[in-house]
């Protein structure tokens, strides 16, 4: 898991099957963005092959947590399988503002994230997200 910083805008979790993807579309959304959008990923299985864990996925939703919201672009139906149970398992005034982008991981994260930088609103990240097709 991997953060920068900004409180007021909406936060981009990436999570992916393979743990170099999630890197790799993190770390574009922050040389498209720089500081201004919080992001952060998860991916592989512990023994560094591929899979997603609900526990690290909930981590990961936590550290992002703000009041702004948070976006999550997935790659794969256990991904997104995944990071339901973890957005089920916090707190019942948290989950509201953390929402799953159905958005190609990449291009999802990346514009998600420069609509974020903007200080859009969630419902707008998310839009801007999804109009490239899942």
């Amino acid at each position: 898991m991997s953060d920068t910083s900004s409180e007021d805008h909406v936060a981009i979790g990436i999570v992916s099957h393979s743990k170099d993807v999630a890197r790799g579309a993190a770390d574009m959304v922050r040389q498209m963005v720089g500081d201004s959008v919080v992001v952060a990923f998860t991916g592989g299985n512990p023994d560094g092959g591929l899979g997603t864990d609900a526990t690290e996925i909930g981590a990961m939703i936590e550290k992002l947590w703000r009041p702004a919201g948070v976006v999550v672009l997935v790659d794969l139906g256990g991904a997104e399988m995944n990071t339901e149970m973890a957005i089920e398992s916090l707190p019942e005034e948290r989950q509201g503002v953390v929402r799953i982008a159905n958005a190609p991981i990449v291009e999802g994260a990346v514009t998600a994230g420069t609509m974020a930088s903007t200080g859009a609103s969630l419902a707008a990240v998310v839009e801007a997200a999804e109009e490239l097709g899942g």
